[in-house]
């Protein structure tokens, strides 16, 4: 099998290395030519992975078009919000055979849309069917580190779904299939909101009761979301939902928590950005978010909260009060 991987960041460098060792036959892609070669190189992503041998089996690529040549399945690693502009260098590609499967949580911050939505809408010789996502709590230092991890494969085609399991499915990388698609999207992309606050909770000095509402009332936020825009309830009580949220809030792996921490203490967005090596997606996905939610009418206090923390400068304890003083009302 033909697999090319579309961005070497750490997940995606770590879904190369997995795959080549189910002796696939890999691509790894590297968006800054000059980063590609360092890769080829050095046969280590030091600025992303450190301490992680790449197979020789694994071609390092520079060329996009070159890198997803006779691939069966292409996978997208990169930004959430480079996904428009990374897949609209291979228009005039046929992939009609082709099953794409992202791995980047997020909501477009232009349109609103899922990102198994832009792919076809970027890519229109791809149909919906074609399109899956591989979410859940996997961060990658720990899948390198070949420690049991669960996730979930979904697609709107139960077919495309199962072909994406037995791509990546592994002794210790246990894949499930799912066709909510709409459900795992939304769920695997609000818990990067919800870690945010989590981490604010933890930078203010909050304890364990803050961080546990936190979850739960943000998974109910979630819950919300996915129906409204037809997703299945049970969806977020699953890998991509609970499973990743859970992983997200607590791990100190977690860039989005970390970010939410540095402002809880007080630190400037731009400021916190500055500093991290990687992209934390919770940032642009709360602002894409709070629109969406904002349009469909959908209560999500938490999303709210965040959303004036990070770009109305609302001061951390003020809009945890304002949330604990909310009308009380019923849990469900």
């Amino acid at each position: 099998m033909k697999i090319t991987v579309l961005g070497a960041g750490s997940w995606g460098t770590t879904l190369a290395v997995l795959l080549a060792e189910k002796k696939a036959s890999v691509r790894l892609w590297a968006h800054r030519p000059e980063f590609a070669r360092e890769l080829d190189a050095s046969r280590e992503n030091v600025r992303y992975l450190p301490g992680v041998t790449l197979p020789d089996t694994i071609l390092i690529e520079g060329d996009i078009v070159a890198a997803v040549e006779g691939a069966s399945i292409i996978v997208t690693a990169v930004p959430s919000q480079a996904l428009r502009e990374t897949l609209a260098r291979l228009r005039g590609v046929s992939l009609s055979d082709t099953i794409i499967v992202n791995v980047a949580k997020g909501i477009e911050l232009d349109t609103g849309k899922r990102l198994s939505e832009v792919i076809p809408e970027v890519l229109p010789e791809v149909s919906s069917s074609q399109v899956a996502v591989l979410y859940g709590p996997s961060h990658a230092e720990e899948v390198s580190d070949k420690q049991p991890t669960t996730v979930v494969a979904a697609s709107s085609c139960l077919d495309t779904a199962e072909k994406v399991q037995e791509a990546f499915h592994t002794s210790m990388f246990r894949v499930y299939v799912n066709t909510d698609i709409v459900g795992v999207e939304i769920a695997g992309s609000v818990k990067n909101i919800i870690a945010i606050a989590a981490g604010i909770s933890d930078g203010i000095g909050y304890g364990d009761n803050a961080k546990a509402a936190i979850i739960t009332r943000g998974l109910a936020e979630m819950s919300r979301l996915a129906v409204s825009l037809g997703g299945e309830p049970m969806t977020v009580s699953g890998l991509s939902g609970i499973g990743d949220l859970v992983v997200t809030c607590l791990s100190r792996h977690s860039r989005n928590r970390y970010l939410g921490e540095q402002i809880g203490k007080g630190r400037k967005l731009e400021e916190v950005i500055s500093h991290m090596n990687m992209v934390a997606e919770g940032v642009s996905t709360t602002k894409a978010v709070f629109s969406l939610s904002t349009r469909l009418g959908v209560d999500m206090p938490i999303t709210c909260a965040v959303y004036e923390m990070l770009f109305e400068n609302k001061p951390a304890e003020q809009a945890i009060l304002d949330l604990m003083t909310r009308e009380p009302k019923k849990e469900l």
